[in-house]
């Protein structure tokens, strides 16, 4: 599990004077939150908004989030536990339809769905927004990307969703610039149930920092480069080693082909050298400490169609 760095870690609280009487504390809320939206509609950056981390890995690119990350805000005697999930597809592989049961995984245990819409736009996958519907669970819509709209038009989908949703809180964000996000918070809260936290107060996801290490090498892949190969390629951490002043790490790129190694690898080594530089700054950023970085790649073939390296790669338990 990740940990909030120290230097955000609760300060110790002063000693209350004998004679002031203790103050009655409200119940702890605590609950989890699911995010639900199409592909590239802002799920990754209204969580990392939320939570004040950049936990979820962010690109231009569809179906950027593979897998579901729980990302833990704790505040004054509340705990949300928000559920970041793969854009809802129609599965082509192996891969996109274990991406989608996890996106049914977080129906089952939402206290709160969070739907959001890039600008208005319908939801793609009619199958899990009827489940969402049926569920009886509170929904808030979120209608994002706000700053790329104009009122006429936000005011349009507004009335739109609400006709559709008329049980459902709407609310108009932009999750890239943080507006509303507050609002997002204070309408969660009023749905949550009184519940002991789930987590410890200083923990910010139930991933481990080597998946994160890897995210955030997949996150190169994706911008660096193009057509297929970002989505034919998976990213293993072999090994970790934590040392007092930096941090070993050993990894492995997973391609389909032999000529999308050569693509990755580029002429001389020349582009995967300024994917390990511009991994290793992010990865040091994150962890706050240096980070020897290793990385190598390797063909399995057609592994988004294959059972077990689905199972090897954890997207199938």
């Amino acid at each position: 599990m990740v940990n909030r760095p120290e230097s955000d870690a609760p300060q110790t609280k002063a000693e209350i004077p004998q004679s002031e009487a203790p103050q009655a504390r409200p119940p702890m809320k605590a609950g989890y939150v699911s995010i639900i939206g199409n592909p590239n509609a802002g799920k990754s950056t209204l969580l990392n908004a939320l939570i004040g981390e950049t936990l979820s890995i962010t690109t231009p690119k569809a179906q950027t989030t593979r897998h579901r990350i729980l990302g833990i805000l704790n505040g004054p005697q509340y705990q949300i536990v928000f559920s970041d999930t793969p854009g809802m597809v129609h599965p082509h592989y192996k891969l996109q339809e274990s991406m989608l049961e996890a996106v049914e995984d977080s129906l089952s245990d939402a206290d709160v769905f969070l739907l959001i819409s890039d600008r208005g736009e319908a939801f793609k996958n009619t199958d899990i927004i009827e489940k969402v519907k049926a569920s009886g669970k509170p929904v808030i819509l979120l209608v994002n990307k706000i700053d790329l709209s104009d009122q006429t038009e936000i005011a349009q989908r507004l009335q739109q969703w609400q006709a559709e949703w008329p049980q459902a809180e709407l609310l108009p964000v932009s999750a890239l610039h943080k507006f509303n996000m507050q609002t997002v918070v204070e309408k969660i809260l009023r749905q949550l149930p009184e519940h002991p936290a789930y987590f410890p107060e200083d923990e910010l996801s139930d991933r481990n920092m080597r998946f994160f290490v890897s995210e955030i090498i997949r996150e190169k892949l994706l911008l660096y480069y193009q057509k297929e190969i970002p989505y034919s390629v998976e990213v293993v951490v072999e090994a970790y080693e934590e040392k007092p002043h930096i941090d070993h790490i050993r990894t492995l790129i997973f391609v389909e082909k032999e000529s999308q190694k050569g693509i990755i690898i580029g002429p001389n080594g020349v582009a995967i050298k300024r994917l390990g530089t511009e991994a290793r700054r992010r990865i040091e950023q994150f962890t706050g400490k240096k980070a020897f970085l290793e990385i190598q790649v390797k063909v399995l073939k057609n592994w988004r169609n294959s059972e077990n390296a689905l199972k090897q790669f954890g997207y199938i338990a």
